[in-house]
């Protein structure tokens, strides 16, 4: 396994719509391997391929509290078959907009197909922050952040800070 750069916002690719995976293959499990050992030290619960540059149809996700009891649940090609009208809201953050938080009302549950590490086709139903967390990723698989679902000003204040943040990131110390 090895590690992978996570793209910051603003970065054009993070709004671009990734492509359908054709199958499940050493390729793509060796890409899923990686990206769950980079979201593990980010550290995060949730992982796109286009955060790491990738634009293909593929999450990885562990809501698990403990490291020993890891439970990676591995998504290719996921689609929802259910949104429910309630709704929840929880406090989201995400690795391409490091230090920033923002209360993000979503459907309360979700059911999503899609092929796991095997190759299978699975459904999923989900709830509470699972659900949550399902939802944001698909969004970014769909070119969306969180950042989209807040006001202009809040948004906007949100990319002003990340730009600077890049820009000292960038900046070579001898």
């Amino acid at each position: 396994m090895s590690k992978k750069s996570i793209i910051i916002e603003p970065d054009p690719i993070l709004r671009k719509k990734s492509e359908s995976l054709e199958k499940v293959d050493s390729n793509v499990r060796k890409l899923m391997d990686d990206m769950l050992e980079t979201m593990y030290e980010a550290p995060g619960i949730g992982l796109a391929a286009v955060q790491v540059g990738i634009l293909k149809r593929l999450i990885v996700i562990d809501i698990s509290k403990e490291e020993q009891k890891r439970d990676p649940i591995f998504l290719a090609n996921p689609t929802f078959t259910y949104k429910s009208k309630d709704t929840s809201v929880y406090e989201e953050g995400c690795l391409s907009l490091p230090g920033h938080f923002a209360e993000i009302e979503r459907p309360a549950e979700c059911h999503v197909k899609f092929i796991n590490y095997n190759g299978e086709q699975e459904e999923i139903k989900a709830k509470g922050l699972l659900a949550t967390c399902i939802q944001h990723e698909v969004d970014h698989l769909n070119g969306v952040l969180f950042i989209d679902y807040l006001s202009k000003l809040k948004k906007d204040m949100i990319i002003k800070k990340l730009k600077k943040h890049k820009k000292e990131m960038n900046k070579i110390i001898l």
